[in-house]
């Protein structure tokens, strides 16, 4: 059985869009149709690494 799942991004974005990054990380699985399917039973984590 799975119970957590870590996403982890790499994006390459200018520092100036670090704020708006954070903000779509922030709310983004909230509409994702994979993670609102299997939210209620699997952990789902993310974590993200920036390059300019």
């Amino acid at each position: 059985m799975i119970r957590r799942i870590h996403v982890a991004y790499q994006l390459r974005a200018g520092a100036a869009d670090r704020e708006t990054v954070d903000h779509v990380l922030g709310f983004h699985v909230d509409f994702c149709p994979v993670a609102r399917t299997i939210g209620g039973c699997v952990e789902i984590s993310t974590s993200l690494e920036m390059a300019d």
